[in-house]
């Protein structure tokens, strides 16, 4: 691919220092549509980013799209806080009826503003007041996002020291594989529970990803899972999961806990639950943690109503049948593992490792900035990619749920290409 060399300047003379994926993807964005982006110079890139998750079902996708147009048009309600609008009324429904009740959830929903870090938050200080505790156990390399009370819970020393303050009552554990199977599970957590000794206050709650994703595509296996959550009921701590990159039916199932049969008490859901990338958050919990008071937790932007109108559309779309959504996910999924099997396999040497579910994968190499290298050179080559992990020591695959075999193994043929021309 030729790329010309766009114009930036003035991103990089106004635009601040903190940004980041346009260094690695230098050129301007125009428009998309699928699971194709296209720079103003009509260059095409495959995407296998989708918006860090946030675009499950593509860029512009049609249906979604004629959903917004039209409650648009009509001059339907954009912002509304959380006053009860006819967009609320029918997401509400249509998550109730497609999602909770199919799986026996008895959650209840709580909007506590548009972004993931905003539900994290509200789940913390939710479990904090359910339990009358402070302490709050995390795992490694979790992230969990970027305001203060998520960064306190989250791994990535460079994150974390963005806070510029002593990030407190946050207490990281062992996360599944982190000791390759030399400690037994939670051997050292049950442990600090245990002894008056150890430091450790009763923890209100345990915070958890199932994947974690900015971690390095790190897999829990569904008995470690059923672990923790045996580990939360028995000494008193409510269990949170986060899936806010992971749910939406990233991992096959709705929600990423679901192959492991445990029911959390706590659920974080962002990203892809608007389903065309609007800005949209829920809590989920269970009825008996309901303990608060009317605009005890708040935020303009928790009425974000064109995002109702698309997550309905997508939830009646996508998973009327979410047996359908889900095999064909895993379907793409061993294609991608079957792709990522013969990388390694071609190239010993360099390829340390795949991992993933669904479809979120990740490729790990002994040359820790190597993930660097062919993620630039994917993009030379039309695919965008990013890197995960502490050192960004991954390639984090990431495609559309609606991507088709086609584009999938067109993709995964670029990522090949871009491992043998970085060796």
């Amino acid at each position: 691919m030729t790329i010309t060399q766009p114009d930036l300047s003035v991103f990089e003379t106004l635009e601040s220092e903190v940004r980041s994926y346009c260094r690695g993807w230098p050129t301007v964005f125009d428009r998309a549509q699928g699971s194709r982006m296209y720079d103003e110079d009509g260059h095409e890139y495959l995407d296998f980013f989708s918006g860090a998750g946030s675009l499950n079902y593509g860029h512009n996708n049609p249906v979604l799209k004629r959903a917004l147009i039209d409650y648009l048009e009509r001059d339907g309600v954009t912002h509304g806080l959380d006053m009860s609008t006819v967009a609320k009324r029918s997401f509400l429904r249509a998550f109730q009826d497609l999602v909770l009740r199919p799986r026996d959830l008895p959650y209840k929903v709580m909007f506590p503003g548009p972004t993931g870090t905003n539900a994290v938050e509200s789940a913390l200080k939710l479990a904090r007041k359910v339990k009358g505790r402070e302490a709050i156990v995390s795992f490694t390399n979790a992230f969990h996002g970027m305001s203060l009370g998520s960064l306190a819970v989250t791994g990535n020393a460079f994150k974390r020291a963005g806070a510029g303050i002593p990030l407190v009552h946050g207490t990281p554990m062992p996360f599944d594989h982190y000791f390759d199977g030399r400690v037994p599970d939670f051997l050292w957590f049950e442990r600090l529970l245990e002894d008056q000794g150890s430091g450790l206050n009763q923890p209100a709650a345990v915070i958890v990803e199932t994947v974690q994703g900015e971690g390095g595509i790190n897999v829990a296996r569904p008995e470690w899972l059923r672990s923790l959550a045996d580990l939360c009921a028995r000494r008193d701590m409510l269990l949170i999961v986060d899936d806010i990159q992971m749910g939406c039916g990233r991992t096959g199932a709705f929600f990423s806990f679901e192959e492991a049969g445990i029911v959390p008490d706590i659920v974080t859901v962002s990203k892809s639950i608007s389903g065309y990338g609007l800005p949209m958050s829920l809590c989920l919990f269970k009825p008996e943690l309901d303990i608060w008071e009317p605009g005890e937790h708040n935020g303009t932007f928790r009425g974000n109503n064109p995002a109702f109108v698309t997550a309905a559309a997508a939830l009646e779309t996508y998973w009327t049948d979410g047996s359908a959504m889900e095999k064909q996910t895993r379907a793409r999924g061993e294609q991608v593992e079957r792709a990522l099997l013969a990388i390694t396999e071609e190239n010993p040497a360099d390829a340390k490792e795949y991992r993933g579910r669904g479809l979120v994968w990740g490729l790990e190499f002994h040359d820790r900035a190597r993930a660097g290298r062919v993620a630039r050179r994917a993009f030379e080559l039309g695919l965008l990619v990013e890197t995960s992990g502490p050192e960004s020591e991954v390639v984090k695959l990431l495609p559309a749920l609606t991507i088709t075999p086609e584009e999938l193994d067109e993709g995964l043929s670029v990522v090949a290409r871009a491992v043998r021309e970085t060796a």
